[in-house]
């Protein structure tokens, strides 16, 4: 039955009751369960358990490359491939890559931030099939919703129901895979 679903969702009507379900569905074992809110709330990933996100330490070492790779190119071509002697200034004239190579870094930084964060967040994904459940557009608006899906390795259908009823959740729905 868990391969036609894609797992169970259950609407709370408040952050602190969003942030109790988390917490008893990560200390039934859940360690992939979702939450939707309208606005950040606060210990929400602690509740859930999320890994470390890696969007920082990527900016760091995109800005890094981008930053070396800039200098080493601008380098290289005055000073190795092409060497001209203008106005007797030394080859090696670093003040004049200092721009360039700072432009690239900022570059080279965001970029890196950006597509981690798309990886991360798994997008880009045109459907999701929470959509399909009428109510989850509240979750942009006024809802909180708590989801437990089917690939966890703890979900079974019937004591995930118990689960989240448990938890007196305003709406309880299974999501079609």
């Amino acid at each position: 039955m868990s391969a036609h679903i894609y797992g169970l969702l259950a609407e709370f009507p408040n952050a602190d009751t969003l942030c109790a379900a988390a917490r008893r569905a990560r200390a039934n074992g859940y360690t992939h369960a979702e939450a939707y809110s309208p606005f950040p709330v606060e210990g929400l990933d602690e509740a859930l358990g999320m890994r470390r996100n890696w969007v920082a330490p990527a900016a760091l070492v995109g800005g890094l490359l981008g930053g070396a790779g800039t200098y080493f190119l601008q380098w290289y071509a005055a000073v190795v491939d092409y060497p001209i002697n203008v106005g007797g200034r030394p080859l090696h004239s670093w003040p004049a890559f200092i721009p360039a190579t700072f432009e690239i870094t900022i570059l080279g930084a965001a970029v890196a931030a950006v597509l981690t964060m798309l990886i991360q967040n798994g997008l880009p994904r045109l459907h999701h099939p929470l959509f399909e459940v009428e109510e989850f557009e509240l979750a942009s608006r006024n809802r909180f919703f708590l989801c437990l899906p089917a690939h966890d390795p703890v979900f079974a259908p019937g004591p995930a129901r118990a689960l989240l009823q448990d938890l007196q959740p305003m709406l309880l729905r299974e999501v079609p895979a």
